[in-house]
């Protein structure tokens, strides 16, 4: 939102779903017979002739921010719990009775800070840095429903103004998608508040899709923490006005979450041509050459001002005389779906 510019290097990081921290096991040590997604991030900040890259591996890229991570329940320890439990109450314990609610899932989110806030002197990315990485420590912690990222987005924001109100004041609005694979059913869950969003491609054809929220022309629905004089001024949507998603996937699908200035530049059937050449890959650096080649496509358009852009389309449609790509911050983050035969 609001670009003024766009760096001429290319941001990219390789990640493997799980490598991290899931309950202090690698992802090396389980069995790759298992459900997860293989994914890879790029994308290009807007601002500046430098970046830090600091910030980029902790999930940021300009205003925009991600989060890529999963939580796998201990079956293990789980199961000698009931077994010793029940053994110990023979009769008032059938063990066939005893049902266990996996609450395994990759879980990955972007989200895109307002730009208009720096005109306040703030930072429009602390925002978006912070939802994600409040989403991603609940992940972490085990303090998920697999089936209910809208859920995970809203306590994200309520840990924000939980530390906001005790420690660091935070301040800024940002749109936000997060998606969820549980591991229970092997199926997909999203949530999408604002024009950050998501595309499925299977076998070449695009078989899901977000949809944007738009108040009006360019102005998308987003979560705020506004300062209390601004906050009669300042847009402000509630978590639970996200859209929701349900649906199952195969193995090999394609998934591509991103921010506004992917769909702004790129069309979507130029998307799911480059996303086609992933269909059923598990190979990682596949993928991020993948993610790479969308978002290099993404900055070339975007500084191309004599292109019809998706985003030049849509202000048509509203009225507005403007052609070429809209120049803003670049997040693609690439997921295939792995599941095991």
């Amino acid at each position: 939102m609001h670009a003024i510019g766009c760096l001429s290097r290319i941001v990219s990081r390789t990640l493997v779903t799980g490598v991290g921290r899931p309950n202090g096991e690698s992802f090396k040590t389980r069995s790759k017979e298992e459900t997860k997604l293989v994914t890879a991030v790029s994308g290009f900040p807007k601002l500046s002739n430098a970046y830090d890259i600091d910030h980029i591996i902790n999930g940021q890229i300009g205003d925009d921010a991600y989060f890529v991570t999963r939580h796998l329940d201990d079956w293990d320890s789980r199961k000698r719990e009931a077994k010793s439990f029940s053994e110990g109450n023979q009769d008032e314990f059938e063990p066939q009775s005893y049902s266990f609610e996996c609450n395994s899932a990759d879980v990955i989110g972007v989200a895109d800070g307002v730009g208009g806030w720096r005109q306040y002197g703030i930072d429009p990315g602390q925002f978006s840095s912070c939802l994600m990485k409040s989403c991603e420590r609940l992940v972490m912690d085990g303090k998920i429903c697999s089936d209910q990222p809208a859920k995970l987005l809203s306590q994200g924001y309520q840990k924000m103004q939980e530390f906001s109100g005790v420690k660091q004041q935070i301040i800024g609005s940002s749109t936000a998608c997060v998606i969820i694979l549980s591991h229970r059913d092997r199926m997909l869950y999203a949530a999408n508040i604002g024009d950050s969003g998501f595309i499925i491609v299977r076998d070449g054809e695009v078989i899901h899709k977000s949809r944007e929220q738009q108040h009006h022309f360019n102005t998308p629905f987003q979560l705020s923490l506004p300062p209390s004089e601004l906050a009669s001024e300042v847009l402000s949507d509630r978590p639970e006005s996200a859209d929701k998603y349900a649906f199952s996937v195969q193995n090999g699908d394609v998934i591509m979450l991103a921010t506004d200035g992917i769909f702004d530049n790129v069309p979507e059937a130029l998307l799911a041509q480059e996303m086609a050449t992933i269909w059923g890959c598990s190979d990682h650096r596949r993928i991020q050459q993948t993610a790479n080649s969308i978002a290099l496509i993404a900055r070339k358009l975007s500084q191309d001002q004599y292109f019809l852009s998706p985003f030049s389309r849509n202000a048509r449609a509203n009225g507005m005389d403007i052609v070429g790509g809209k120049q803003d911050d670049l997040t693609v983050l690439l997921a295939t779906v792995i599941l095991p035969t």
